[in-house]
């Protein structure tokens, strides 16, 4: 969910030329075949995850910690796979190119993990239930599992990549540039479609799943898969084709090597003492006097060898312009902030365990309707949706209203508060789970992880709804911050910061998950990430998390201050 908040200050800045032959096709005819693409893949890679520690442990006869472990470095590589992506597709095979061929590969993909579900070889057998021994998956199993899901992350990763731009390209024509509306309009059915395919994915597909088995489970989301490729392909004499050019990551990683490469030279305090290398039409004189090693990287040292007659460098790995160095500090200048969100990405990343935790719990809804434990997800997205219209059609009237003036918080406010629902919402965990943990071995249950008892999974939904508003409040404040701080031709990178950050803190939550597990089983003791969670003591690792996230909020704060105001509050002073 927080890939869809996050996307939404995303514009595309980049100069490509079209060719003649393109100026006739683009527009609104397109949008059906892209967004039925990007849908349907969405929808069909989602429902791939919320039961996955249910297949892994049952099927595949794995415990919690490593079960866990493969679906964070899963969701690791999904997160980050679309950064990969938007840089090859930018600079080498082009957008259409690329969410043509992740589409194909993400069907492979899907396609060979559900062959896991109806191939008996290709998962262990079942237990002996009469002496509960289950055998490990083998190295050949084990090693066709995570091809599969590998295969399915970089596919999908490579199509989210592009998907939004795509669409953007054929709405650039100049009969559609005068009219922002139109692209509004793209924009809004863009995250409709995507929040729609999520619902589907929380609620039928995993359905299917849990009452119709795997094969069918698993089966579905291929069909979909299929049809959203062939419905990419289908629009093909109608897309405009952008030529793929130089990413902006291609110029910041110029930056890194040209000023280590230009270690030696020596900076003036006198700036007009020195020649810098300038892009041509920008406003942008010299270089600011923070981070100023990194100003190496612009110096002309001598213009008959640095630079071509038309003034380009001959090397832009040996020298670039003032504004390459200028978007790679403000970038460095938000690592700090960026680093504080990577934690929530911890929190959020914690989506194993609430499903074995539903799953002894009275799930119905009336006498004979069941909600599905992986399903529970679906009241954070909604809360994350809720949020958003609630913040601009109640919250902010209501506070205008009793301020006497137009109300508005701040990004980094609406950061904040969202790092402290995400502690109260880890927190809100470790004790629900307390009540349930103590209900569960009162009632019996303490060898019987699978038992359900007697208490309502209506107590999750506080959770979940928590953890939603935090996605909302943090993902859409920090993308806006990007988006305000950056240069305007940096204005993309926000979404890839963002993706970036979620895969890191998948990784530290397999990190974290990890040495708990090893610490806790020490002496023979039972591990507090036990597979049997009644025996295992999940509060208390919850509470280890609220800690993280009470010292993640006081790191915040000082980073905040230390970043100083952001332009949107420097505008604020200087209104009258």
């Amino acid at each position: 969910m927080e890939n869809l908040l996050c996307e939404k200050g995303e514009m595309i800045e980049q100069t490509l030329l079209l060719d003649d032959s393109e100026t006739q096709k683009g527009g609104f005819r397109t949008l059906p075949f892209i967004l039925g693409n990007a849908a349907l893949t969405n929808a069909a890679t989602s429902a791939l995850t919320p039961n996955m520690i249910l297949y892994l442990m049952n099927e595949y006869h794995m415990d919690m910690t490593t079960g866990s472990n493969i679906i964070y470095m899963w969701s690791a590589v999904t997160n980050i796979a679309p950064v990969v992506g938007a840089f090859m597709a930018d600079s080498f095979v082009g957008r259409f190119q690329m969410i043509g061929l992740g589409s194909v590969v993400t069907l492979v993909g899907m396609f060979m993990f559900w062959l896991t579900s109806v191939i008996p070889q290709a998962r262990p057998p079942p237990c002996v239930n009469s002496n509960n021994i289950c055998r490990s998956a083998e190295m050949f199993q084990l090693f066709f599992l995570c091809f599969s899901l590998g295969i399915v992350a970089i596919g999908a990763g490579a199509v989210k990549s592009s998907s939004l731009a795509f669409g953007s390209d054929q709405l650039k024509r100049e009969v559609y540039q005068d009219n922002a509306r139109l692209m509004e309009r793209y924009f809004s059915w863009y995250y409709a479609s995507y929040a729609l395919s999520i619902l589907v994915a929380l609620t039928c597909l995993v359905y299917i799943q849990v009452n119709m088995g795997w094969a069918l489970g698993f089966g579905a989301p291929v069909l979909l898969m299929l049809f959203s490729t062939l419905l990419i392909y289908l629009g093909t004499p109608f897309y405009v084709k952008l030529k793929p050019k130089s990413s902006l990551i291609t110029g910041l990683f110029q930056v890194i090597v040209a000023s280590y490469r230009n270690r030696c030279l020596k900076l003036s305090s006198q700036s007009e003492d020195i020649q810098y290398h300038q892009k041509k039409g920008s406003t942008v004189v010299l270089p600011s006097e923070k981070l100023r090693f990194l100003n190496k990287a612009c110096i002309v040292q001598d213009p008959r060898l640095d630079l071509s007659p038309d003034g380009e460098a001959i090397d832009p790995w040996r020298l670039c312009t003032v504004d390459q160095v200028e978007e790679l500090k403000a970038l460095l200048k938000v690592v700090p902030i960026w680093l504080t969100g990577v934690v929530l990405s911890i929190n959020i990343s914690q989506n194993t365990f609430p499903v074995l935790q539903a799953n002894t719990m009275d799930r119905h809804i009336g006498s004979s309707f069941e909600i599905p434990a992986a399903s529970f997800g679906i009241f954070a997205v909604i809360s994350a949706i809720l949020w958003i219209v609630l913040y601009d059609y109640l919250i902010l009237p209501i506070a205008s209203k009793m301020t006497g003036k137009p109300a508005h918080f701040s990004t980094k406010e609406r950061m904040g508060f969202g790092l402290f629902l995400s502690f109260l919402s880890v927190l809100v965990v470790a004790v629900v789970e307390g009540v349930r943990r103590s209900i569960a071995i009162k009632e019996g249950y303490l060898d019987d992880p699978e038992g359900v008892i007697p208490m309502s999974a209506m107590w999750l939904l506080p959770q979940n709804s928590l953890t939603g508003f935090a996605e909302a409040l943090h993902a859409i404040g920090q993308n806006e911050f990007y988006i305000s701080e950056f240069p305007r031709s940096m204005s993309s990178v926000a979404a890839s910061l963002l993706g970036v950050g979620m895969g890191v803190g998948s990784l530290l939550a397999s990190s974290i998950m990890s040495t708990i597990d090893d610490l806790t089983k020490r002496g023979g003791e039972e591990s507090w990430v036990s597979s049997n969670i009644n025996k295992g003591h999940y509060d208390y690792y919850y509470l280890v998390l609220a800690g993280f996230s009470l010292v993640n909020i006081l790191c915040y704060i000082v980073c905040s201050k230390a970043y100083g105001p952001c332009k949107e509050e420097v505008m604020e002073e200087e209104k009258p």
